[in-house]
């Protein structure tokens, strides 16, 4: 009798271990065609375009040689047209311009005043591009360097495109203090099953200086900045309805180190779609936008989501 019983419980739970991991298959499986082609690591920087005259060679280049919307480290270097060979440049200054349809022209979170690297001759910074070229508008960019007591300016289209790496993605939004702002995801680029490091750059748009004695160029180099010493909850969580809500241990809110950016640790226990719940604190410790999501496992049912949240798929 006791045996017959102890039979009929490791089937049950047998067949209950079944439905789960049928269950998981199955969503694995629908992640994996939905995510389509493989992520790239993106860790060779190509030319995107050039500026190309009888004195210099200006070359803009980015990770696999394209702009995308969200965050993009960029890199700029200047030789000599004839000699092919780096130029000394005291300084270079990098702002993206988008124009509108209607003709409006707006800029984006930004580095303006780029970085010079000795070692591989080149100026470093990075773009967090706000929106693709297209329905939107164009994209140009307004390069200007300085070789000796000469300053030299250049402008040229460039094409940003739709980011199809859910890793990368990135939200604008309004705060509860009536500011505009923007969370743009750095890393993971392609985010492995363990503890990873995420890391994201936070963005306030600025209000219009005084316009009466700034010049369009100014106002747009100041439209954004990163702001300091806030703090980015984090809950992830998988909120489809056969992952039950169900989220990970030893994830870390995201703080603001040493280079501007913010880092913490997302812990992903398996592939699949996610959803990066965020609470978004100011230096005083109030919320400028986000709420605590159910924290219940609930299988069947679809989780529901932070008011400030980023998709991410993997």
């Amino acid at each position: 009798m006791k045996v017959s019983i102890l039979i009929k419980t490791i089937v049950f739970y047998v067949a209950i271990t079944c439905v789960f991991l049928e269950s998981c298959t199955k969503g694995k499986t629908n992640y994996e065609a939905e995510r389509g082609e493989v992520v790239e690591e993106g860790v060779e920087f190509k030319e995107v375009t050039n500026f190309v005259s009888t004195r210099y060679t200006i070359s803009i280049e980015a990770l696999n040689g394209v702009l995308y919307r969200g965050y993009n480290d960029i890199r700029v270097r200047i030789k000599n047209t004839q000699t092919n060979t780096p130029v000394e440049v005291s300084s270079v200054t990098f702002l993206p311009i988008q124009t509108a349809v209607s003709g409006e022209k707006r800029s984006c979170p930004n580095q303006y005043n780029f970085s010079y690297k000795s070692d591989d001759k080149y100026f470093s910074g990075y773009t967090v591009f706000t929106s693709e070229s297209g329905a939107e508008g164009s994209w140009e960019i307004n390069v200007n360097f300085t070789v000796g007591s000469q300053n030299f300016s250049v402008i040229k289209e460039v094409l940003v495109r739709q980011q199809t790496n859910k890793n990368l993605n990135m939200t604008m939004f309004t705060g509860k203090d009536d500011e505009q702002y923007v969370i743009a995801l750095v890393s993971p680029k392609k985010p492995s099953v363990a503890e990873n490091k995420l890391i994201a750059g936070i963005y306030k748009l600025n209000k219009p200086l005084d316009s009466s004695s700034k010049g369009i160029a100014d106002q747009l180099q100041f439209s954004y900045s990163q702001v300091d010493r806030y703090i980015l909850k984090l809950d992830p969580r998988m909120p489809e309805p056969s992952m039950g809500n169900h989220s990970s241990p030893n994830n870390k809110d995201l703080i603001q180190e040493a280079d501007g950016l913010y880092h913490g640790i997302v812990n992903y226990t398996m592939t699949g779609n996610w959803t990066l719940n965020f609470i978004l604190l100011n230096p005083d410790g109030k919320v400028i936008r986000g709420t605590e999501v159910p924290k219940d496992f609930t299988p069947g049912v679809e989780g529901r989501k932070s008011e400030l949240y980023l998709d991410i798929l993997f």
